[in-house]
């Protein structure tokens, strides 16, 4: 006899209810400086058991003040193993040493790619916000983050600046990165495309000299004394260049990550396209 549809719902109604939910993460640990940022916007303070030392650097981080207040670890195997985490989040970038030790183990580890796209970014957020089991809170960051991106997107018509991400080192972001995305919506084109850039990589300082941008976007020197990477960035030859090329501070720490950084970065961007058209005005 073929079971009627009631006995084969309440079947189907009996079986979900069997099955038990999935518990969120009582103990995370952080590698990287990205993921930190993330784990400090979306998970209960409770739930992080550290995060990784990158945090705590000022230069190098947008929740430095935070982390201060919070577990850290050095990134090695054994640190991470005694606060005895349910949850590793890793990026491809962090340690294999420390990864390779966690496998072994049967640790939980969830590893991320360094985004290339605003969206990649995005989906990152929703990826750590389920993983921790606060999806809702993911989805009010993304929320956040894509305002942030409205409001600094330039309107169609609008004047556009050439422009060059120049931070120690001569260091540059090129095409295929998610810092050029971020500028061209700001209402900069990249001038690092005429340099021959395909990805990073660095701009020698003859070659901004001879064939300068409108605007230079230079990173923020280290605190106390200056290294020999600070120093191309505030080199005397620029100053050659002051009635053709602009300048505006823009961090470091604001180049690399995407999730609630990019609200930080998308300001920033604005911030300094309207410095400088005011200093042209």
């Amino acid at each position: 006899m073929q079971p009627s549809r009631r006995a084969i719902v309440g079947g189907v109604l009996a079986l979900g209810a069997a099955t038990p939910a999935v518990a969120a993460p009582r103990r995370i640990a952080s590698l990287n400086a990205c993921l930190d940022a993330m784990l400090v916007h979306l998970a209960d303070r409770s739930q992080i058991a550290a995060l990784s030392h990158y945090a705590r650097e000022e230069q190098g981080s947008t929740v430095a003040a935070q982390a201060r207040t919070l577990p850290f670890t050095w990134e090695s195997a054994e640190e991470i193993i005694a606060l005895q985490p349910d949850l590793v989040l890793a990026s491809q970038h962090s340690a294999l040493a420390t990864r390779n030790a966690l496998k072994r183990l049967h640790v939980p580890v969830e590893r991320f790619t360094v985004p290339k796209t605003v969206e990649e970014g995005l989906a990152q957020v929703q990826r750590v916000a389920g993983l921790i089991g606060h999806p809702e809170r993911g989805e009010r960051l993304v929320a956040r983050i894509r305002a942030a991106l409205a409001a600094a997107t330039v309107h169609p018509g609008a004047r556009r600046l050439s422009a060059l991400i120049y931070q120690p080192n001569g260091f540059a972001a090129g095409p295929h990165t998610l810092v050029d995305e971020m500028m061209t919506l700001a209402g900069f084109d990249n001038a690092a495309r005429r340099y021959g850039l395909k990805s990073w990589g660095n701009v020698p300082l003859e070659l901004l000299l001879a064939d300068p941008p409108e605007v230079l976007l230079v990173g923020e020197p280290a605190p106390g004394g200056r290294s020999w990477a600070d120093r191309v960035m505030t080199h005397p030859a620029l100053g050659a260049l002051k009635g053709r090329m602009k300048q505006a501070r823009f961090p470091e720490r604001l180049l690399y990550c995407g999730g609630p950084v990019l609200i930080q970065t998308a300001q920033a961007m604005a911030r300094a396209r309207g410095e400088i058209l005011g200093d042209m005005a």
